[in-house]
């Protein structure tokens, strides 16, 4: 089952989709290109909710459950969540529900800002005090932030690293994802979809440069089963 980790699909909520039927555009663009699942992964910014975690999560909760009313052509739709690493967020109550439904896997944003090793500290004690299995987000784009000794400590990191299809457009970053995957880290791939513009879903960079026998896209997709939970999932 073809699946795109990291989506902006759900509408009305952050600089993703704008509305319902922008939406269901981006997602009959995502089955044309062969995906058959999307995880929906607003952003989660800790310090622009005023009604914390409870807030953010009645508002994403309301427009996927708008979206879904519209019958959109994929139905596989997990809810999580692109959550920026700011310091103390480890600490913020109520995190582990931001998880990937039905799932003990997270993505997280590590800030465009050179790296610290507080960013490692904050992604450690997500992982370890309410047991989430981290998913770094499309890490390739901070090959131009941090330095080559940063990017060794953040693969050291135990977590899954996300790649977006962009990074399959270009040789430099096609380059960074080969090394990163030789490497023989968990990886996940997305598109990062945002609209139907400058940020439309390109899952589709990825099948086609997809060698044969390769299996990369096989490996990325089992991942969510991989973490899945014995229990329902609550959406």
């Amino acid at each position: 089952m073809i699946t795109d980790y990291h989506s902006h699909i759900v509408p009305g909520i952050d600089d993703g989709s704008e509305s319902v039927d922008m939406s269901l555009r981006m997602i009959k663009m995502m089955k044309r290109q062969g995906v058959e699942r999307v995880v929906a992964t607003p952003h989660f910014y800790a310090h622009r909710e005023r009604e914390g975690i409870a807030g953010y999560l009645k508002k994403r909760n309301n427009a996927y459950y708008s979206l879904m009313a519209a019958n959109p052509a994929i139905e596989n739709i997990p809810l999580g969540a692109e959550v920026a690493i700011e310091k103390g967020i480890s600490e913020l109550d109520g995190i582990e529900q931001l998880a990937i439904t039905g799932t003990n896997l997270i993505l997280l944003e590590l800030p465009y800002a050179p790296y610290s090793d507080w960013m490692g500290e904050e992604v450690y004690n997500i992982s370890c005090t309410y047991n989430l299995m981290p998913i770094i987000a499309h890490i390739h784009r901070y090959s131009t932030w941090y330095k080559k000794s940063d990017i060794e400590k953040m693969l050291a990191f135990d977590a899954i690293f996300q790649f977006n299809a962009e990074a399959f457009e270009r040789f430099d970053s096609r380059r960074f994802v080969s090394k990163v995957i030789g490497k023989g880290v968990p990886y996940v791939f997305g598109s990062d979809a945002h609209n139907l513009s400058e940020r439309k879903p390109n899952f589709d960079s990825i099948i086609k440069r997809e060698k044969p026998g390769s299996d990369l896209i096989a490996k990325s997709d089992i991942i969510l089963e991989q973490y899945s939970l014995e229990k329902e999932p609550l959406f």
